[in-house]
């Protein structure tokens, strides 16, 4: 599994995906067949993440495929991340309160043998050791085994789920704040409260083929509970008036400016944001570098339209004086640290597809289905 950082790579990874495996989508989607076979899944979410391509491009492309019927799996599974930071975004405390419970049991597992078998994948669980070299080295895994990599970690080897999510933040290529957050919290029983995800040998053995022995446990356990509970914030998306001759920042969740919403304003410049020291959550060396070379070819996109662009240290907004624009960066470290230095000139434009996706996100995905082709048709 090799996924090659630049707009070119995902796209003919979108378009192979597309031609020919997209009709079995629905039907395979849930099978881990191993990292040497992935023609099942699309393995587009690294791209997606990091704003490469984005969800509508891809639905469109489907869509000229086959129709909203047939692709309905496939259309709700590129969804889920929108609704996810959509959610997310209406309650930005589960974030924040993540993290601070983050660092209190870093503190508490530092030393753990139990939490540093895991993350070496040295425990008496073949298929999760397996999953962790897979990560390590692939920097991706199905979302199936996400599944059952997390139930494992929180229900057999009771560790805390805020670990786990940052062990999968460190590796990941397609980590985000929303997506990972929360889908480890769903696992472990509190998004959805008192619904968690277990684990289970037939369930492993079936969808991997059987590729894994010894596979013991625990299939009864009870939910993680939590009194904490988020209401929804009242947050507006609107976006700035948009002036020219202004500075644009784009994040690493941005990174197709000339594909964008804002392709045909005219900027002084674009400042591309790296961030590989200031966040919460230390990521591996592979997914930094898997960043800074998105980051540079997008750098070389913007340039070959005869617009100045470079690539900043995210240190260096501190010192910007200025009004400028960012594209929206999303609840995570990029908005943490503009909100944790006050950097109240950057005026923050949103991404037509979530402002109208995000009024739907107050509830469950279920109830966002639903409106999924109402999003679809208002951008088609």
């Amino acid at each position: 599994m090799i996924f090659g950082a630049s707009r070119a790579k995902a796209v003919d990874q979108l378009n192979n995906f597309i031609e020919q495996n997209l009709t079995d989508y629905s039907k395979l989607r849930n099978f881990d067949f191993g990292p040497d076979n992935r023609s099942n899944i699309s393995c587009l979410s690294p791209y997606i993440t990091h704003g490469i391509i984005n969800e509508l491009e891809v639905i469109d492309k489907s869509l000229k495929k086959f129709s909203f019927v047939k692709n309905e799996k496939f259309i709700q599974e590129v969804m889920w991340r929108v609704y996810w930071k959509g959610w997310l975004e209406l309650r930005p405390n589960v974030w924040s309160d993540y993290l601070v419970e983050l660092g209190k049991v870093k503190d508490e597992f530092k030393n753990n043998q139990s939490y540093l078998d895991a993350i070496e994948g040295k425990t008496n669980i073949d298929c999760f050791n397996q999953w962790v070299i897979e990560l390590k080295e692939n920097n991706y895994l199905h979302n199936h085994t996400r599944m059952w990599f997390a139930s494992i970690w929180i229900f057999t080897l009771e560790l805390p789920w805020q670990l786990g999510a940052e062990f999968f933040m460190q590796h990941l290529y397609d980590g985000d704040a929303a997506s990972n957050t929360l889908g480890w919290r769903w696992v472990a029983g509190i998004q959805t409260k008192g619904k968690h995800y277990l684990a289970s040998e037939w369930n492993i053995n079936k969808f991997t083929n059987n590729r894994f022995k010894n596979i013991k446990l625990n299939e009864n356990a009870n939910p993680i509970s939590s009194d904490k509970i988020y209401s929804v914030t009242n947050k507006s998306f609107e976006n700035s008036e948009i002036y020219e001759d202004k500075t644009l920042l784009i994040f690493e969740n941005n990174m197709t400016f000339e594909f964008s919403d804002f392709k045909e304003h005219k900027f002084k410049k674009i400042l591309l944001v790296s961030n590989d020291t200031n966040r919460t959550i230390k990521l591996s060396e592979k997914v930094l570098k898997f960043k800074a070379n998105l980051l540079e070819d997008q750098k070389i996109r913007i340039e070959e339209k005869s617009i100045n662009c470079e690539t900043v240290n995210i240190n260096n907004l501190k010192n910007i004086t200025e009004d400028v624009y960012a594209i929206y960066p999303t609840v995570g470290e990029n908005l943490d640290f503009i909100q944790n230095n006050q950097l109240k000139n950057i005026k923050f434009l949103y991404r037509k597809l979530d402002q109208f996706s995000w009024q739907y996100c107050n509830k469950g995905f279920f109830n966002f289905k639903n409106y999924i082709p109402k999003i679809i048709a208002n951008f088609n």
